[in-house]
């Protein structure tokens, strides 16, 4: 269905209005079942006060099936009709005269179709291709899991629309059964579930000083969800790993160009089959008790626990067994710490998620009223459990919040401390998580040229009154 704007106007001695009966008639022919006869869909429809006037937002299967709809228009004044876009559809395109965008390596979901989702589900937009999109910190006041429609939306490409019916996980490479695996035989298999928290790992580049090329993350790039699926090692266990084999490498559906390359590529991730995460990660195809969604890799994705989410590969496709370190764009040329050490520069990759403590109320500049005050948040760390978290206000001491639910690693953990504040005016609340292996958040980020550093202390400024 195609979008088109038509604009009607009539003489004031021809206004339709001014005889009940034929105005009648056009609000009949305008009514729903009149509109779905000749096979359109009306999205809006207002009359200029006083300009004789009318605009009508209509969805046509092309625009000779409009004209015919519109002769009763034409005979009481001019019609003009002018194909249209929505702002999602055009900012997603990238410009007002620019063609909609397709997907380069396989069938994508309508962009424009996908960042109105987005908007009418709360997130916040930062850029419409590829959709990304952070919860906002209000959304992250709650249960342990965030409702799917909130959970934030990172991409890289455009959004792949797989076929359920026709999928197949292919696992092959250094293994001694290579598997064509299909949706069907995936349920068949052994599952788990586990609430486990994904972190873009350039959540909060928005407080970068000064700024850096990236997503403008403020703080909401992280959510949790109960996510159900077959244990990796199952799948490995069934393939059967040879020896020879040091990496796994994951493959998603989504790709397209890249600075450097002049053929689109694959998103592809690999880690290596020792590291302690790869037992705890998940094909997952379910997302807090729900099908996977679109958005975020329906059929079936990775989830690692405890790294960075660049790890939890979606749309995943292919599963390969390689025998050496995996060098494609996004495992060497993105996602990487550089500092500079002794006058020498220290390169490591973005793996396990950095400890933080997240103030979700109150909110960043409220008025709060002097006496008792409730703090709230979350904190999470990949390394270890969070074994506590400390609150300060204003130029106040530090104090122990109270730890809410289990500890368990993989998932963040809910916090609140009830304080006071007894004198009027301006004052910042900070909070700073400590994990069970000891580590501590930082006061102060050490930020690189990638745009990705330590978590400092987050700063919410109040106002007592």
């Amino acid at each position: 269905m195609a979008l088109f704007v038509v604009r009607h106007v009539h003489s004031p001695d021809r206004c339709p209005a001014q005889d009940p009966y034929r105005g009648a008639m056009l609000l009949n022919h305008l009514s729903r079942p009149s509109v779905a006869h000749f096979g359109l869909k009306i999205r809006g429809e207002a009359v200029v006060k006083g300009e004789h006037t009318l605009y009508l937002i209509v969805e046509a299967g092309d625009e000779r099936q409009l004209q015919k709809f519109l002769a009763p228009f034409e005979g009481a004044g001019s019609v003009e009709v002018y194909p249209a876009s929505t702002c999602s559809g055009v900012v997603a395109a990238g410009g007002c005269g620019a063609p909609a965008p397709a997907g380069e390596l396989v069938r994508a979901l309508d962009a424009e179709i996908a960042c109105q989702d987005a908007i009418e589900a709360g997130l916040v937009v930062h850029r419409a291709y590829p959709l990304n999109c952070e919860t906002s910190i209000p959304a992250l006041v709650g249960g342990v899991v965030m409702p799917n429609a909130r959970f934030y939306v990172r991409n890289h490409f455009y959004i792949p629309n797989l076929d359920a019916e026709s999928y197949r996980l292919q696992v092959g490479g250094l293994v001694e059964r290579p598997l064509s695996l299909s949706m069907r035989e995936l349920h068949a298999m052994r599952s788990h579930s586990q609430a486990i928290t994904l972190e873009c790992a350039g959540n909060g580049r928005s407080l970068f000083e000064p700024p850096i090329e990236g997503e403008k993350w403020d703080l909401g790039a992280v959510s949790t969800a109960e996510w159900t699926g077959v244990p990796l090692v199952a799948l490995l266990e069934r393939a059967g790993v040879r020896t020879e084999a040091r990496e796994v490498l994951f493959r998603g559906a989504d790709g397209g160009l890249v600075d450097g390359h002049s053929e689109p590529i694959h998103f592809e991730r690999s880690m290596r089959l020792d590291d302690t995460q790869l037992a705890g990660a998940l094909l997952a195809y379910t997302m807090n008790g729900e099908p996977l969604p679109v958005h975020h890799g329906y059929p079936l994705r990775l989830v690692v626990p405890n790294w960075y989410s660049v790890a939890s590969v979606k749309w995943l496709t292919e599963i390969e067994l390689i025998s050496g370190p995996f060098t494609a764009y996004y495992q060497t040329e993105k996602y990487w710490y550089e500092w500079e050490r002794d006058g020498r520069l220290v390169r490591e990759p973005v793996t396990l998620q950095r400890v933080r403590a997240l103030i979700t109320e109150p909110a960043p500049n409220q008025e709060v009223r002097r006496g008792e005050l409730t703090i709230r948040g979350v904190a999470w760390s990949g390394v270890a459990p969070i074994a506590r978290v400390d609150v300060s206000v204003g130029e106040g001491d530090w104090q122990e919040a109270r730890l809410e639910g289990a500890s368990e690693h993989g998932s963040w953990r809910r916090w609140e401390l009830i304080t006071r504040v007894d004198h009027a005016g301006a004052s910042d609340i900070r909070a700073r998580a400590t994990d069970q292996a000891g580590n501590i958040q930082p006061e102060r980020a050490e930020w690189n040229n990638l745009g990705y550093g330590n978590n400092s202390i987050q700063r919410v400024p109040i106002c007592a009154v």
